[in-house]
């Protein structure tokens, strides 16, 4: 498996380490190609750890690094095995047997505007740099995992990728993050310092200078519910990056002193769930949103945008929480109004997602993907052979 990371704080990098723990559980041999594995899986028996460095913090010269070291592990495995699978993420190792993808770079614009003039620039070089690889080794390979349907929709309208090889498999949840516990509430509100009675809003993404998550209209739309007196909902932001200061000006701007929070970045995701009344997510572009999935999982009704994977999972009676349109901030206010003058029907109306996203885990999900796996042809044909390792361009 070659994959930025193996751990249990990231959404894909915590989909990557689900699968190599069932994989190691059944019994099968794994490397691991990536830039972090948690300790708990390098000691596993059976599992060779290949540990890739970023120079400097570069992701982009630890990109080229992943790959390198990819191509020579795959290379030297699958001749001592010839019926070794060798998984890869997106574009990030040019492999042609399977490739499971968590984003798609070319149905995900970049969305910097008001970004420093060196950030768009290195942004726009790099998405591009992202495609090429994209399409290059997802056209490539056999069979490929999509994490929805709109991910597998987008493989097949931007990269002509066969929908006969494309399987969609969801994002799996955790077993233990059921519906919150009144003293689990009541720790988790005491840690924010949050008063029991005022409704909590929570934004939980990266906060650097890309606005693909949304909060900028998020921001925009609290200005307009904060003009009303009456709006007594507090909005906490969860998430670390280079942007934050920029962020904290932007709130300083609109006047939302005092109406919104920032924590920085957390692993404390289960307690700020716990802790919150409503998640919002209004992005530009999610191939899935498993922090959505994890509200609904706490039993937290979760706003989203129209436009993130997970909403294809909501019912018809949920449709009310998502945002067709992730640039209509008026939209986004009027359903946050909605939600706030119905909290606890939506609460309600969400339990029965609540109890069908839990009943699949993350076990459950790397049980499909190995099935999947098993039942295409082992092997990597001698026509399909990977070239030799190219120097970044």
């Amino acid at each position: 498996m070659v994959a930025s990371g193996f751990h249990r704080r990231g959404g894909m990098e915590k989909a990557n380490a689900a699968l190599a723990e069932y994989l190691a559980d059944v019994g099968v041999p794994l490397h691991l190609v990536g830039h972090e594995v948690e300790p708990e899986l390098r000691e596993r028996p059976g599992v060779a750890t290949h540990l890739v460095p970023r120079p400097a913090g570069s992701f982009l010269v630890g990109e080229r690094l992943l790959e390198r070291t990819g191509l020579a592990v795959a290379r030297r495995v699958t001749a001592e095995r010839p019926g070794a699978r060798v998984l890869v993420n997106g574009g990030n190792c040019h492999w042609p047997d399977v490739n499971w993808v968590h984003s798609v770079h070319h149905a995900w614009p970049c969305s910097d505007e008001g970004a420093p003039a060196w950030f768009r620039a290195k942004n726009r070089l790099m998405k591009n740099s992202a495609r090429r690889r994209e399409r290059r080794t997802i056209r490539a390979a056999r069979v490929v995992l999509a994490n929805s349907e709109q991910t597998r929709l987008d493989l097949v309208r931007h990269l002509g990728v066969d929908p006969e090889r494309v399987h969609t498999v969801y994002l799996g949840a955790e077993p233990s993050w059921g519906p919150v516990r009144a003293e689990e509430r009541a720790a988790a509100r005491a840690w924010l310092e949050v008063p029991a009675e005022r409704p909590l809003a929570v934004f939980a993404g990266a906060l650097g200078y890309d606005r693909s998550k949304g909060l900028d209209r998020l921001l925009e739309a609290w200005a307009l519910l904060c003009s009303d007196p009456a709006w007594d909902v507090e909005l906490a932001v969860a998430g670390g990056g280079r942007g934050l200061d920029h962020w904290k000006v932007e709130v300083a701007r609109r006047g939302l002193d005092g109406r919104v929070r920032f924590l920085g970045f957390t692993e404390r995701v289960a307690d700020l769930l716990a802790a919150a009344d409503v998640l919002v997510s209004p992005t530009r572009y999610d191939a899935y949103g498993l922090v959505v999935q994890e509200a609904i999982c706490r039993g937290v009704p979760a706003l989203v945008t129209a436009r993130a994977g997970v909403a294809e999972r909501y019912p018809a009676a949920l449709r009310g929480m998502v945002v067709p349109d992730c640039e209509d901030a008026a939209d986004l206010a009027a359903r946050l109004r909605s939600w706030r003058g119905a909290m606890p029907r939506w609460k309600d109306e969400f339990r029965p997602l609540s109890d069908e996203l839990r009943s699949h885990t993350w076990r459950d999900m790397a049980r499909t993907i190995h099935s999947v796996v098993s039942r295409s042809a082992p092997g990597i044909p001698a026509a399909a052979e990977p070239p030799h390792p190219v120097a970044a361009r």
